[in-house]
């Protein structure tokens, strides 16, 4: 990095000047007015929240649609903004960060639980080096800092204009753009197994989820002052936060066997295929490899083996999120168990779905050699990846002589 260490000793070697969102940008609201009519035949490419969340650069190459009448006012996403998720049920999981890093070739329009945040200036950063910063730990704990709430957090755009962020030289932000994207390129490569998977899916005739499920079912949340719910619990409870896209093997929440006897926590057999119905978590699925209970966020399907394989109707729900997304109700954004159940999936036969998984076994399995096949390799590069990541965009502050030092 003796190149880095030039730059930086060339164009600020007495640090880096520092400012706030606030006096940066300003923050602009998503989409608006939208019913559910107008995400089922779309004629403009729609932005949705799990594209922001999974992608620290926006993912633009997407079949999503919502409908924009002509002449109709809707913000339409720019080169350089940030866009950010805007709530969830953890403080963790608030403002998720994905950048616009190239010019978009056609309109594209931002859903109504994410913001924009658009520089005043676009000159004076590189969005690559933005879709590191802005996930970097820093700016991670000064953006969760903004979420307030209860039971369901949303991101202060008030309090997101305090956050403070560097201004490096443009050839500093260059370079450490370059160094740290050689460690992301096992990203895009995981991306394209996600195409094929999805591209599986395709081309089967479809029928509403009710009709695959044997039982369903939610759960609840005890009292939380109730000590005899939670102390000393042993029976595993899950939360819409371990709810992505994943398979559940451990949980870190427990309640005790009172909590079920007394409230509406219920039990569940394991592989059901639970979906998250609540908030900005709602359309998100995962299937549970432990008998366990659940919080009432979470809708919990018992498949019917003789009509379709639990896994298979995972991965269809979990390809159907923005179908899923366009359902949503109600100024928080929620699911209901009647809604989840019609959606419709493409169910091709057993035979044919056992075809499917063996396919998608198989590509998996090349993409959890990114992770797991070569574990020692992989790990260790995420974990260079973070710690270069974090020191690199950590800079001395730049102080003009006689400003406050404290």
């Amino acid at each position: 990095m003796s190149k880095l260490n030039e730059l930086m000793q060339q164009s600020c070697p007495n640090g880096v000047k520092y400012a706030t969102l606030g006096e940066l940008g300003t923050f602009l609201g998503g989409l608006s007015g939208k019913s559910k009519t107008d995400f089922s035949d779309g004629n403009a490419t729609l932005i949705t929240y799990k594209n922001v969340y999974m992608n620290p650069s926006l993912n633009m190459n997407v079949d999503d649609k919502v409908k924009i009448s002509v002449g109709e006012k809707q913000r339409k996403i720019e080169y350089g903004d940030v866009l950010f998720t805007g709530s969830s049920e953890t403080p963790d999981e608030c403002g998720f960060s994905s950048v616009v890093t190239q010019v978009p070739k056609e309109d594209m329009y931002l859903n109504s639980f994410c913001f924009i945040f658009r520089l005043h200036d676009l000159s004076i950063f590189l969005p690559d080096f933005l879709k590191h910063l802005f996930r970097s730990s820093e700016l991670r704990r000064q953006i969760g800092k903004t979420a307030n709430g209860v039971t369901r957090y949303n991101v202060s755009k008030k309090l997101m204009g305090k956050v403070r962020i560097p201004i490096p030289p443009l050839p500093v932000q260059q370079e450490i753009v370059r160094i740290l994207d050689t460690f992301t390129e096992l990203t895009a490569r995981k991306k394209q197994y996600e195409y094929y998977r999805s591209e599986l899916l395709k081309g089967y005739q479809t029928v509403e989820l009710r009709e695959v499920v044997k039982s369903h079912k939610t759960g609840a949340t005890p009292k939380k002052g109730k000590s005899v719910y939670y102390e000393n619990a042993t029976i595993p409870w899950i939360r819409t936060q371990d709810v992505r896209f994943n398979e559940i093997e451990s949980v870190d929440s427990y309640i005790t066997e009172q909590a079920v006897k007394e409230t509406g926590a219920k039990w569940i057999p394991e592989n059901c295929v639970i979906v998250a119905i609540s908030g900005a978590t709602a359309g998100r699925c995962a299937i549970n490899k432990l008998v366990a209970t659940t919080n009432q966020h979470c809708l919990n399907l018992e498949i019917n083996p003789s009509k379709a394989m639990y896994k298979y109707i995972f991965y269809a729900v979990a390809n159907a999120y923005d179908d899923l997304i366009a359902m949503k109700q109600g100024a928080r954004g929620d699911l209901n168990s009647s809604l989840i159940m019609s959606l419709r999936i493409p169910l091709p036969s057993l035979q044919q779905q056992e075809h499917i998984l063996r396919i998608l076994g198989n590509l998996d399995s090349i993409s959890s050699s990114l992770e797991s096949g070569l574990p020692a390799e992989i790990a260790a590069r995420q974990k260079q990846y973070e710690y270069y990541r974090d020191k690199l965009l950590t800079f001395k502050e730049f102080k003009p002589e006689g400003a406050d030092s404290n």
